[in-house]
């Protein structure tokens, strides 16, 4: 499990960041959002083979995992061939989660390479209109 919040992806910069899977096992990677309107995007790939991914909502960290709502469902992603890239937007402040899922794999312990960011929306207001 590894926390983060919105001003620290900001301070990601380019890096990658990398996660260890051991086999059978699987992280998770939340993110605590207090503001509408951002979109959250990742880019991964994994080595060796393919890892699944889904993304979740919590309301807050009481929120029963039962009561989530699944943005992303659980898909094998072959992201050892190719990068892996998406975005959700955030409709409402609360706990989204990326979860790199490795449970299939009884023997395979996986790298995942992953970048995240957060942009806000451009809120035009009109000052460059003569």
């Amino acid at each position: 499990k590894l926390p983060l919040t919105v001003e620290e992806i900001l301070n990601f910069g380019e890096s990658n960041r990398e996660l260890f899977i051991k086999s059978s096992t699987y992280s998770i990677i939340p993110i605590t959002v207090t503001e509408m309107g951002l979109t959250i995007s990742w880019i991964f790939s994994s080595d060796p083979k393919s890892i699944s991914f889904s993304v979740v909502y919590q309301e807050s960290e009481d929120t029963p995992l039962d009561q989530c709502k699944v943005l992303i469902p659980m898909t094998r992603c072959n992201s050892h061939k190719e990068t892996i890239r998406g975005q959700v937007k955030v409709r409402n402040s609360g706990i989204y989660t990326l979860i790199f899922d490795n449970t299939f794999s009884r023997f395979i312990s996986k790298r995942v390479f992953y970048h995240l960011a957060v942009e806000r929306p451009v809120i035009y207001d009109g000052s460059d209109f003569p």
